[in-house]
């Protein structure tokens, strides 16, 4: 990807503020979301269990797997063959928390779970939805 022009002043997301931003540099997505292109990997998200943490079903996560998880770090896990997307709690009881009050939470136990990394970013589409975006072709099919 190439980089794209980047307004260096912050926008208002309460009380609007006068607009005085100009194109300062140019940023690239890839430099500023991918640390370690050689461990980063793209998923994309189905089901509802961590919308209170912003991440929706059909958003795409940017998981580091080289980061070593710690506590309140949103995390992709192995359970079972199958991977899921949840908060990662240590104390008092090693568990895998969903942002979600329907949903239990998921112990640690002594099997233990596989984790496979860590989401570094989290991209939604605001216009359209991310099911619109990906039949597009604008983000990769499944």
């Amino acid at each position: 990807m190439s980089a794209l022009p980047f307004f260096s002043e912050r926008i208002s997301a309460g009380f609007p503020s006068p607009a005085q931003g100009y194109l300062d540099e140019h940023l690239d997505l890839n430099r500023l979301c991918i640390r370690r292109p050689a461990s980063t990997f793209l998923l994309r998200v189905e089901g509802d269990s961590m919308v209170d943490a912003g991440i929706f079903s059909g958003d795409i996560l940017i998981v580091d797997r080289s980061l070593e998880a710690v506590a309140g770090d949103v995390v992709v896990a192995s359970l079972q063959g199958e991977f899921t997307v949840k908060e990662l709690q240590l104390l008092p009881t090693p568990m895998l928390k969903p942002r979600n009050a329907a949903y239990a939470p998921i112990s640690i136990g002594e099997d233990g779970v596989d984790l496979f990394g860590v989401v570094t970013f989290c991209l939604h589409a605001l216009r359209g939805g991310s099911r619109a975006a990906q039949e597009s072709g604008v983000i990769g099919g499944e």
